[in-house]
């Protein structure tokens, strides 16, 4: 039976430990053959003290410090101390099938695969209209674009990148471990670093993981500002466009659409045209797609439409500070 290390970093994440450790302990695989790294980012709520309960009582989970508080630096540590022959890299915002690790060893072995994962179901722990609105954008295509790992598959299909994945240990000999400079975008980086090299990674429909999405318009345009900044800011580090996808770039655009020529429109009033073109032709697709779940799904166009709108247009704004930062960084 193969050894597996288990890797999830954490930070103040006390209302998601529990799902996440139980997912854990139903798995198939045998846990005598697992080892689980939790590694704290130096939580200031109760996830430490409720992950330190079932250390007491499991004693295959280990709690690591994580001083710098970011996922790269906390994946490194726990890779330094993994024994495993396969490294599965979980996030703490989600649950797991009780099939997940089964799986996706099994996978990794049949494909002779660098990286497999499968696809992610969206859900939100406290369902409110709201929340039930941002949870199906985030799993629209007109929200989150072609990412198959959001909109699923039926077979095997060979991809550019997986979220949580389940890696043979020594990809992190042949390509390097994950780039600390990253605070965000580490596991793409990796995973595009691995296809330059010649890997393979692949998306399989034998198991799933549900993601839990944040609950408010606030934390949506928070983590998709951070997330659009850190596109950029990925790019600069690695010095490499190829390190993200067209997709990581639609909403920057997106914004430089109507923005642009609003500020032209200062030096020469037609330019204004362009910018309510552009808007226009946004928001009557987007109020079509909204119409059409409002009534598919029975939920509420408005909390459709805005979460729609937050979505695009704060990735887009962290994608433009990302830029405009460049001049004042140190590589």
């Amino acid at each position: 039976m193969i050894k597996l290390s288990v890797i999830c970093p954490f930070y103040n994440e006390e209302r998601y430990v529990r799902q996440c450790v139980e997912g854990i302990l139903s798995q198939d695989y045998p846990l005598q053959e697992t080892e689980v790294f939790f590694v704290d980012g130096r939580s200031t709520d109760r996830s430490r003290e409720l992950l330190e309960a079932y250390a007491a009582q499991y004693p295959f989970i280990h709690i690591l410090d994580n001083p710098q508080r970011i996922v790269p630096v906390a994946m490194n540590l726990a890779l330094e101390r993994a024994q495993g022959e396969v490294v599965i890299r979980l996030d703490m915002h989600a649950t797991y099938a009780p099939n997940y690790f089964s799986a996706l060893t099994r996978r990794l072995a049949e494909l002779s695969a660098d990286n497999v994962g499968c696809p992610v179901q969206t859900d939100v722990l406290r369902k409110t209209p709201r929340s039930l609105a941002i949870r199906e954008v985030l799993c629209n295509r007109w929200g989150v674009g072609d990412s198959l790992f959001r909109l699923g598959v039926q077979e095997v299909r060979e991809v550019d990148t997986v979220p949580f994945g389940c890696f043979p240990r020594s990809v992190f000999e042949r390509f390097g471990k994950y780039d600390e400079r990253l605070v965000r975008n580490q596991d793409i980086e990796l995973n595009k670093r691995i296809l330059r090299g010649g890997g393979k990674i692949y998306l399989v429909p034998d198991t799933s993981c549900t993601y839990y999405a944040r609950e408010n318009f606030s934390a949506l345009a928070k983590n998709n500002f951070l997330n659009g900044k850190w596109n950029l800011l990925t790019v600069y580090y690695t010095r490499e466009l190829r390190s993200l996808s067209l997709r990581h770039f639609i909403p920057l655009l997106f914004l430089l659409s109507w923005t642009l020529p609003l500020l032209l429109g200062i030096l020469f009033s037609p330019f204004v045209w362009l910018a309510f073109l552009s808007l226009g032709l946004y928001f009557i697709v987007i109020s079509f797609e909204s119409l059409k779940l409002s009534f598919q799904k029975r939920l509420n166009f408005l909390y459709l439409h805005l979460s729609f709108f937050i979505l695009h247009c704060s990735y887009g704004f962290g994608s433009l500070m990302g830029l405009l930062s460049f001049p004042f960084l140190r590589r």
